[in-house]
C-alpha cells in the first residue's frame, strides 16, 4: 500500500507543478500607458513615433517594410502591468533603433498590431502582453514610415 502513494503523490505534486508554470495571462496595456512611462522618456528619443492599426496618423509619404519585435521580460516580483509596460517599451526600443538602421528615413512605426504567436490582434489604443510564470512578452508588428510632420 506504501509504495502506491509515494508515485501517486509524486505524479499529484508534478500535474500541480506544470500547471502553475503554464500559466498565460493576457493583459492588455494602452500604448499610451508605456509612452507615458518616466523610462520611455530616456529610452525613445522622440526621433520614431508609434501609431497603432486604426489610430489616427499623419499623412504618409513611404512605406519601408514590415518589421516584428518579440521582447521578454522577467515578470519576477513584478505585476503583470508592470511587466507587460517593460516588455512593450523594450520593443518600442528596438523599433526605434531598427527604424535608425535601416536608413530610409523612417520617423514612425504604423499599423501596429499585436502579434504573439503571430497571431495578429488589432486595436486603436492596446497592446496584447503575454504574462506567464516567470516570463512576460509582448510581440508587435508594424510597418516602417515616413510621415509628414
Amino acid at each position: 500500500m506504501r509504495s502506491f502513494r509515494i508515485p501517486a503523490l509524486t505524479m499529484l505534486l508534478l500535474a500541480m507543478a506544470g500547471a502553475a508554470v503554464a500559466r498565460n495571462t493576457i493583459v492588455n496595456i494602452t500604448l499610451q500607458e508605456v509612452l507615458d512611462m518616466p523610462e520611455a522618456k530616456s529610452k525613445l528619443d522622440g526621433s520614431v513615433r508609434y501609431f497603432l492599426e486604426g489610430q489616427p496618423t499623419p499623412q504618409v509619404i513611404s512605406r519601408f517594410g514590415v518589421t516584428v519585435s518579440n521582447p521578454k521580460t522577467n515578470g519576477a516580483n513584478k505585476g503583470d502591468r508592470q511587466a507587460c509596460k517593460w516588455a512593450a517599451l523594450s520593443a518600442l526600443v528596438n523599433f526605434q533603433a531598427a527604424a535608425r538602421e535601416q536608413g530610409q528615413g523612417a520617423n514612425a512605426v504604423v499599423d501596429m498590431v499585436s502579434y504573439y504567436k503571430k497571431v495578429v490582434k488589432s486595436s486603436a489604443t492596446d497592446i496584447e502582453c503575454h504574462a506567464g510564470a516567470i516570463i512576460v512578452g509582448v510581440a508587435l508588428k508594424g510597418t516602417f514610415a515616413k510621415i509628414a510632420k
